[in-house]
């Protein structure tokens, strides 16, 4: 039986690496899969995931937008290039709670499974509607872990200006490590984004 999983951390956890990896398994075993992105994040090209760590990337196979059936885009995929082995989506965070339960049917009627990777909550630590179906519906959900600068485990993406934490202003705001960083919740309520001077 099919499955949906959720894999979710902060950034800078290594999500979309692993996700690459995960379709190298299954390329090199000659079973093909599906790569998808929302197309929100167009941080490195819009149909493009490249990891933080650097030289390397993957092309998708298709953007996901808003107005997106995934179901039938699986559909029409299958037919039109035979059986799929697994749907890989990167940035899960921007999927609809629509898209998510599509998602969840591929898995259940179409005995597709769906590795799904993206954030868990925002910069003010509100779950995205994504993110959200996904913790109610994904049959395994598993956290990646990274570290605040402390040392902590870093459970919250701060969104910073100025060298400051942000509390408010809109949920999506694309931007890399000079708009974000991954911090532990007691430096994220201090306001410290980085270690205090001498």
């Amino acid at each position: 039986m099919a499955k949906v999983y959720f894999r979710y951390a902060a950034m800078n956890a290594g999500k979309s690496t692993q996700l690459l990896q995960v379709r190298h398994n299954y390329h090199e075993r000659q079973q093909r899969t599906l790569l998808l992105k929302p197309h929100l994040d167009n941080r490195e090209g819009e149909d493009v995931i490249a990891p933080r760590i650097g030289n390397i990337f993957a092309k998708v196979d298709a953007l996901v937008y808003p107005a997106t059936n995934l179901r039938a885009l699986v559909e029409q995929n299958t037919l039109a290039n035979g059986k799929l082995d697994c749907i890989l989506v990167d940035e899960a965070q921007f999927l609809s709670p629509e898209q998510v339960m599509q998602l969840c049917q591929v898995a259940d009627f179409l005995d597709i499974p769906s590795m799904c990777y993206g954030l868990r909550a925002d910069f003010r630590a509100k779950l995205f509607p994504g993110s959200g179906a996904l913790m109610a519906l994904a049959d395994d959900i598993e956290e990646l872990k990274t570290i605040c600068w402390c040392g902590r485990k870093a459970t919250i993406n701060a969104r910073l200006l100025d060298g400051h934490v942000l509390r408010e202003g809109p949920q999506v705001f694309i931007g890399g490590n000079e708009t974000y960083t991954a911090l532990c919740r007691k430096h994220w309520q201090l306001d410290q984004p980085v270690p205090p001077g001498p």
